[in-house]
């Protein structure tokens, strides 16, 4: 038999997963132009929605249960080094699912859209007009000139790396330094 609270919980859901797919798809794949997170925001997004949405009827408070997702969140993030943009995006996709799967009587559906929606416009804001002005990309190359890398030819190192790339680099920086097969893995950033 279907209750009032199920109707409620698939509604919710409807909404979170509308929004969720707008902040994931629509504005972080079409920015950052990644796919390996997409599937992960997904799907903390969808797991993080019904468990804030059973733990609403149980009485826990708000430390402990944010406390309990950042826990989730740090125990599979910290073995690898995520990006400051790619963690952004995760608690933002956190924090939406929270706030939509936390909907009670003390607040409007038209709260809850409107909260949604300034999120996403925030993030389509900052996307569009803030950071696309300032196209500065990263990509780690690995260099084989490691004569280059010495400070007196900078000029030279600059000047190679445009050369072999292509691009307009503005900085570099040596990551790791393999003398024994005289290649080194360094960072380059570049205007696009």
């Amino acid at each position: 038999m279907i209750n009032e609270d199920f109707v409620q919980m698939f509604v919710l859901f409807g909404i979170n997963l509308f929004f969720t797919s707008i902040i994931i798809r629509q504005l972080y794949y079409r920015y950052a132009h990644r796919t390996d997170f997409v599937f992960t925001y997904y799907m903390v997004s969808i797991v993080l929605f019904f468990l804030c949405f059973t733990l609403k009827k149980f009485t826990l408070d708000l430390g402990m249960a944010l406390g309990l997702f950042a826990i989730f969140g740090i125990i599979r993030y910290r073995t690898q080094t995520i990006d400051v943009k790619e963690m952004t995006y995760l608690f933002v996709i956190i924090g939406v699912s929270v706030i939509n799967a936390l909907f009670n009587t003390n607040m409007s559906v038209a709260e809850v859209i409107g909260a949604n929606v300034a999120i996403v416009l925030g993030i389509l804001i900052i996307e569009r007009f803030v950071i696309q002005k300032v196209t500065v990309k990263e990509r780690q190359v690995i260099y084989a000139n490691l004569e280059n890398l010495k400070p007196e030819n900078e000029a030279l190192l600059y000047q190679d790396l445009s050369e072999k790339t292509g691009l307009q680099i503005t900085s570099v920086s040596v990551v790791k330094i393999d003398y024994a097969n005289q290649m080194a893995t360094i960072k380059i950033l570049f205007k696009k």
